[in-house]
């Protein structure tokens, strides 16, 4: 990602409190996904005034999990109902509901700053909050006071992999509903870790240093059927994917110019947040099935170069601090410690690894001098070796069709109308 950012990044989260931010960076109907699981969705109990607002498991096509958020205004979901605080209520602990919409209606007004992830009662310092850390169906959602690094505060903006939109940037140039697009050219930016000879990495469009396509990168997989570009056979020299509670990752050598990157390319970063919160690559995402089928990874870091590459997607509480991409010109084997040895594929586990430029109650300032060393990796446990990792079909899910069904009720849910 562009290094510039990395000057204003602590200005932009300073201010995040007490300036507004606007919308996601992802367009259209969306689902917001507590910061502790992807899986859990936050749902409107019924299109109804005053039905409640509570978290339930995310439904691909479900109405009630369709939020629209207007800048400045308000989220919307079932066309004119609002999230709503009732009465204007400011009390810590006030439950949501939503209603039909009004302008000039305060209650209704709400913020999203794409850098924290939270969504503000505007001017109030109010945040929507997830009550008790409890993920439990049926939980309703509240207000609680502003305050950072609260994961219960934390809602990302995603989609249901198996019903995306065509786009999810309005400036991308890309696409990730790829369907029918599979090929040499597809511009497919929608990507897939799962394990050591199931998984995507983000390269360059076209024959171009990394760092120079960043904002247009697109999803190489090592299995056919997800209708993006596939590695040729021989691409990978070394493959290790490691499964922790926190994160997957897979780090690894190979000929990357068989995927356009130009020979001695010292390569770049690609993440989720890139210098204006659209991702490198704008509109790129990443699923996977370790830590529930089709899951969302919301923050995610990679590097690729012409002979080395890795990618970790962090989940929970942690996820920005063991994702972060702060540290773009450090490469790899500083930010994703691990195993790079050549002429070894392998699935392990193991635990976690200390958060990259993180050291006792220090943090390294990328640029200044001199360098720490990376931390050491965690020791794996478990190990599968493969014999090599070859191109081949995806494995066809249920799951993964499209399928619109009605998110379950939960106790004392509002009668549907």
């Amino acid at each position: 990602m562009h290094t510039i950012f990395n000057a204003l990044a602590g200005l932009v989260l300073a201010a995040a409190s007490v300036e507004a931010a606007g919308i996601p960076a992802y367009t259209g109907a969306l689902q917001f996904q507590p910061g502790r699981s992807s899986l859990k969705c936050l749902t409107a109990a019924s299109n109804s005034d005053g039905a409640r607002v509570t978290i339930q498991d995310c439904v691909s096509g479900q109405q009630s999990q369709q939020w629209v958020m207007n800048n400045g205004v308000n989220v919307r979901v079932f066309g004119n109902k609002c999230l709503d605080v009732p009465e204007g209520k400011t009390a810590d602990g006030t439950k949501l509901q939503i209603w039909t919409c009004s302008n000039g209606n305060q209650n209704q007004v709400w913020d999203y700053n794409k850098w924290t992830n939270r969504i503000t009662w505007l001017n109030k310092n109010k945040c929507l909050d997830l009550t008790d850390s409890v993920q439990t169906n049926g939980n309703r959602m509240q207000i609680w006071k502003c305050s950072d690094n609260n994961i219960n505060q934390v809602w990302n903006a995603g989609y249901p992999s198996n019903n995306l939109p065509a786009t999810v940037q309005f400036d991308q140039s890309g696409t990730n509903r790829c369907i029918g697009t599979e090929g040499s050219n597809s511009k497919c930016q929608t990507a897939w870790i799962n394990s050591a000879d199931d998984f995507c990495i983000f390269g360059p469009p076209r024959r171009a240093p990394v760092g120079e396509i960043e904002r247009d990168a697109v999803a190489y997989c090592t299995k056919s059927g997800r209708g993006t570009r596939t590695m040729p056979n021989g691409t990978l020299k070394g493959v290790h994917f490691v499964k922790t509670p926190e994160y997957v990752q897979i780090t690894g050598v190979g000929n990357f110019t068989k995927i356009n990157v130009p020979k001695g390319d010292d390569g770049g970063e690609l993440d989720n947040r890139g210098a204006d919160g659209k991702g490198n690559p704008i509109g790129g995402l990443l699923f996977g099935n370790t830590f529930g089928q089709n899951y969302q990874y919301h923050e995610w870091t990679s590097f690729l170069s012409d002979k080395e590459f890795c990618i970790r997607a962090c989940v929970g509480a942690r996820a920005t601090s063991l994702c972060n991409h702060i540290y773009d010109r450090m490469g790899c084997r500083w930010n994703i410690v691990g195993n790079y040895n050549a002429d070894k594929f392998e699935n392990c586990e193991s635990g976690p690894a200390l958060p990259m430029g993180v050291y006792g109650t220090s943090t390294y300032k990328q640029g200044a001098t001199p360098v720490p060393a990376a931390h050491p990796a965690p020791q794996s446990s478990n190990c599968k070796t493969l014999p090599t990792v070859t191109l081949g079909p995806a494995v066809k899910r249920r799951d993964e069709k499209v399928i619109k069904r009605v998110a379950a009720p939960f106790p004392g849910a509002t009668p549907l109308p």
